[in-house]
């Protein structure tokens, strides 16, 4: 992700939330804190700190943004992270979002990572199971979000071969 597409990335990044999360998410934060202006804030911050990847899906028109990096969560401490993915709404149900994943598994072992975490809001049902259909499975972490009275699920997918094993010869 550039500067130039900050704004793109914002408007993505406010509207995927407004249309995956309404009804689990209070309307007030959805309509009243998360602003494309705050979000173009954020998405400078992201790039100038260098504290995680952001990457745009981008075929002439910005239609999708990943953001990876190592895990933060301390129980995976060798593992990378899916920190969100979002589709443009008007452009989901097209590959956008299976190829943004396969874009993080890529760089995921690229860096020597054999494993991805993501954390899913536990009633979107959607994103679940879209994560599932790309082979990821609950792994047992969950974690309740005050803020917005919901649980996460934490889902992880190991992407490493199983390796050598004298079984196998």
């Amino acid at each position: 992700m550039e500067l130039s597409d900050v704004a793109r990335a914002a408007e993505i990044h406010v509207f995927g939330w407004r249309s995956a999360y309404r009804g689990i998410v209070p309307d007030e934060h959805l309509f009243g804190k998360m602003l494309v202006e705050r979000r173009m804030e954020a998405f400078r911050g992201f790039i100038a700190s260098g504290q995680a990847e952001n990457y745009v899906f981008d075929d002439g028109i910005i239609k999708a943004i990943l953001t990876i990096g190592p895990c933060r969560d301390t129980d995976k401490p060798h593992s990378f992270e899916l920190w969100g993915v979002y589709v443009e709404p008007f452009m989901k149900r097209q590959g956008i979002g299976a190829q943004m994943l396969e874009f993080c598994e890529q760089k995921a072992q690229e860096k020597g990572f054999c494993e991805i975490c993501l954390w899913v809001l536990e009633k979107n049902s959607s994103a679940k199971a879209f994560y599932e259909k790309m082979s990821y499975k609950a792994d047992g972490g969950t974690k309740y979000l005050e803020l917005f009275n919901a649980y996460e699920i934490r889902y992880s997918k190991t992407i490493c071969g199983r390796g050598f094993n004298e079984s196998d010869i």
